[in-house]
């Protein structure tokens, strides 16, 4: 199967994250994607850019042949990801500053990511799998 996908939350990413990382040498790419939560209210997420970004993401890895794990890990409500002490604002790995956030994660570190302003472009989407994209 192509593409697996775990979600995980602020709450639960330590574990969620520690399968991801022990499976991570089965695949041809792992990718981390910092998204915001939904509303509940609506179903949509609060974030413009992560709108904007998810289908284009979900689109590219789908239509991939190589086996891909997607890590969705949703950062809160808006309040909670504007607290600049949030876990992954602060975190050494990650050290986000914005969402969407897509990661690849290989050998145990960050090899490439796109930050919230370059996740919608398909061709760096498709640079980033392929391993051809740098931090």
């Amino acid at each position: 199967m192509p593409l697996t996908s775990l979600d995980a939350t602020v709450s639960n990413f330590e574990g969620v994250f520690e399968k991801f990382r022990s499976e991570a040498s089965k695949n041809k790419a792992n990718l981390i994607l910092f998204l915001a939560d939904k509303d509940p209210s609506t179903s949509l997420s609060w974030c413009p850019d992560c709108v904007r970004a998810e289908p284009v993401i979900y689109k590219k890895l789908e239509a991939t042949s190589e086996d891909v794990a997607l890590l969705r890990a949703y950062v809160g409500d808006r309040p909670t990801w504007r607290n600049p002490q949030h876990p992954w604002r602060v975190d050494p790995k990650f050290k986000l500053t914005g969402v969407p956030t897509l990661i690849r994660w290989e050998n145990d570190t960050i090899s490439g990511r796109l930050e919230d302003y370059e996740a919608h472009l398909e061709n760096k989407i498709d640079a980033l799998v392929a391993g051809k994209c740098t931090k």
